[in-house]
């Protein structure tokens, strides 16, 4: 009789075991299931053509107040682009370095300068410029050290290169 009652009971606990791991089991499996049907993310758009007008980087220029084009601004920030920046950066297209037409339609104003004023800052701790770093092949930006006056002279000349 104590044979059958312990046969019985092991039998018991087998089986409450192994129930339990089939639950176990069927979880993940459900866990996996859904992680399959999640829709995939849609990608990025490549950081040259993603709009991120809110977006004022980091670095020292924190707001900037837009009037009508300065011709004389224009025409210093145009000596200063192709004397310090054109080695890279074309304006018709894709170089080295992305083409600055348009970018004033995608990026603010105080993300520009904050770019051409602290590159390296913003390639460390600003998402698009990381992301530019990457698609433009790992070429930073070098450091021209312009002043505050010349990178606003360069914004300038920018907002008349218009797509």
């Amino acid at each position: 009789m104590k044979k059958v009652i312990y046969s019985a009971l092991a039998i018991a606990i087998i089986a409450i075991s192994s129930c339990g791991n089939n639950a176990e089991e069927n979880t993940k499996a459900a866990s996996k299931k859904t992680e399959v049907q999640k829709e995939p993310e849609a990608p990025l758009a490549p950081a040259s053509e993603r709009i991120t007008l809110s977006n004022k980087g980091v670095g020292p220029i924190k707001n900037i107040e837009l009037a009508a084009i300065d011709p004389e601004m224009v025409k210093r920030g145009m000596e200063l682009f192709k004397t310090n920046c054109s080695a890279c950066h074309k304006i018709d297209k894709r170089f080295i370095g992305p083409s600055p037409k348009g970018v004033t339609q995608r990026r603010s104003p105080e993300w520009i300068m904050n770019m051409i004023l602290e590159p390296q800052m913003m390639v460390e701790q600003d998402r698009c410029a990381k992301d530019l770093l990457v698609e433009f092949n790992g070429a930073a930006m070098a450091n021209q050290n312009m002043t505050e006056e010349q990178a606003r002279d360069i914004l300038e000349y920018f907002r008349t290169l218009e797509e």
